[in-house]
């Protein structure tokens, strides 16, 4: 398993009509090959920051399935416009047994 981790810095006053948003788009990549879930969390020190946990079967799931994808055209139409700049993703590969 992969974790996808990004920090979404979105409009401070754009916050609400990111959750709704969100909360419409969810489908969209939880239907994608090697999806396995997802958490959003929002920040409580910094409440316009929100951290994105996407845990992928495979890396090649999220890199090439879905960013390859008509499905992440879709999510970014959704989504993107409402984060500025631009997220920074990164993958993890999690220590079982820490």
């Amino acid at each position: 398993m992969i974790v996808e981790h990004a920090l979404l810095q979105v409009i401070p006053h754009r916050t609400d009509e990111f959750e709704a948003a969100f909360a419409n788009a969810e489908s969209i990549i939880s239907s994608m090959p090697g999806f396995v879930n997802l958490t959003l969390s929002r920040g409580i020190e910094q409440p316009s920051t929100y951290l994105l946990l996407v845990e992928w079967e495979r890396l090649e799931d999220h890199t090439e399935g879905f960013r390859q994808s008509d499905a992440y055209r879709e999510w970014k139409s959704v989504l993107h416009h409402f984060c500025e700049p631009f997220p920074v993703v990164s993958h993890f590969d999690p220590i079982e047994d820490a």
